[in-house]
This record gives C-alpha cells, sequence and structure tokens, in this order.
C-alpha cells in the first residue's frame, strides 16, 4: 500500500473508516488515515519550500515561529537542503595548516 500516492492512501482509510464494523478496524482506519495525512503534509511543506516559501511564512499557517515551523518539520527541512558535499582531504594537520 506504500506506493499509492498519500491522496489515495487517504480516500482509501476513509473508506475503511465508514464500513469498519468494530473499535479495532476503526482504529486501523484512523491509524493509516493519520500516517497518509502527515506524510501528505510533509510533501506538501517540501513543496512549498521548494516554491519560494518561506518558513515564516509557514509557520504563520501553523500559528508557529519559523523555529516552531522548523522544528515540527524537521525532516522536510532537512530534505530541501541543498547539501555539497566535498570529498575530504586524506592529509594530515601540516598539511592543513598550509591552506
Amino acid at each position: 500500500m506504500a506506493t499509492k500516492s498519500p491522496a489515495k492512501r487517504i480516500t482509501a482509510a476513509l473508506g475503511a473508516l465508514d464500513v469498519a464494523d468494530g473499535p479495532i478496524s476503526r482504529l486501523e482506519a484512523a491509524r493509516r488515515l493519520r500516517e497518509a495525512a502527515e506524510e501528505l503534509e510533509l510533501a506538501e511543506v517540501v513543496a512549498a519550500r521548494k516554491a519560494g516559501i518561506t518558513w515564516n511564512e509557514i509557520g504563520a499557517c501553523y500559528g508557529l515561529t519559523k523555529q516552531g515551523a522548523q522544528q515540527r518539520f524537521r525532516a522536510a527541512r532537512d530534505q530541501a537542503k541543498v547539501v555539497t558535499v566535498t570529498p575530504e582531504r586524506k592529509a594530515g594537520p601540516m598539511a592543513r595548516q598550509s591552506e
């Protein structure tokens, strides 16, 4: 089921919730709904950041500060960062002093 989009998983979980006949099956559907909604929310935060939306704007949407939004969506923040990794030199401390 993980291959479905979050929106399709939300729809499926809502359908399962509608037809659930007992507390455990309703709980399972609610859990699936929450997980899919969280995934969708994270994907939308990543998309918003890629579109140039600031952490201040995202925070305002949730009633949070910039830092609060960054903490809440730490995975999105980390995913959106462009990290340039340069290979470390295998030189000793003397080589670094001359750089």
